[in-house]
């Protein structure tokens, strides 16, 4: 038993020491640009979505191989690129918005940081939804709300992201309406996106203690940045309230933390 623990404890490390990497960043960030001024903000940006999506990456490989979370990580990356450049292109399925060049590099203007973005929140959803459908049935119905719970899990978190990513300039909408400026049709992109990408990956079990433990911190570090640091109450709280509701389902969903 005192073996299993503390393999357990040297299997968890690379993944603390990952997430805390990841917590100095942001913590950095509101001193970088108090010290250095708004240049700063898209490097810190690009750094602290690296050490995050590194902590979740390395939080899927307890519990996969890494050629599973390697292919994993390239399918969602072509789809989620794909999505965001038919959404800047047509407008489908997110609405009518164009990325600035406030994120370099892109391609076909689409900034290659964002499906890093994607993959580093799509991680800690599906914990998320493992734990809230863990007491339903296998098969198809546990499937359909797998993908659904991930996709509002998503949906929760930008809340947050969109108006803070316009506030910050990285991307522009044609008719600022809605949301903070943000339109409606957005989240139901989100949504839409994040659960189909869900149901063609159709993830394995995942460790859900340490992702869920990035989902919490994601929830109260925006609440707090946003509300404190960068004049944006109003998502602050709306994003708190959603991102909550969605961890605290997962907490108390069943099965095995």
């Amino acid at each position: 038993m005192t073996a299993d623990i503390g393999a357990a404890r040297i299997r968890m490390s690379p993944v603390m020491a990952a997430v805390g990497a990841w917590v100095l960043s942001m913590i950095a960030l509101p001193i970088a640009r108090w010290v250095f001024g708004d240049s700063v903000i898209p490097a810190m940006t690009t750094v602290s979505a690296l050490f995050q999506v590194s902590a979740v990456l390395i939080a899927l490989r307890t519990t996969w191989s890494t050629a599973r979370v390697a292919a994993v990580f390239a399918v969602v990356a072509i789809l989620t690129f794909g999505a965001e450049w038919l959404g800047s292109t047509t407008g489908i399925p997110f609405g009518d918005y164009a990325y600035t060049d406030g994120l370099q590099p892109q391609i076909a203007g689409v900034p290659l940081l964002i499906p890093f973005a994607w993959m580093m929140m799509l991680g800690p959803s599906w914990a998320v939804a493992q734990r809230v459908t863990a007491s339903l049935p296998a098969g198809f119905l546990r499937g359909a709300a797998f993908a659904g719970v991930s996709g509002a899990a998503m949906a929760a978190w930008d809340l947050y992201l969109d108006p803070q990513m316009v506030a910050w300039g990285f991307w522009r909408w044609a008719e600022p309406v809605g949301y903070f400026g943000v339109p409606w049709v957005n989240f139901a992109g989100w949504f839409i996106v994040a659960a189909l990408v869900t149901a063609i990956v159709r993830p394995l079990p995942v460790a859900a203690p340490p992702l869920l433990v990035i989902y919490a911190v994601v929830w109260i570090f925006q609440a707090i940045g946003m509300a404190a640091f960068w004049g944006l109450g109003g998502p602050a709280l709306f994003g708190f309230a959603a991102m909550g509701l969605l961890l605290a389902l997962g907490i108390r969903g069943g099965g095995r933390l």
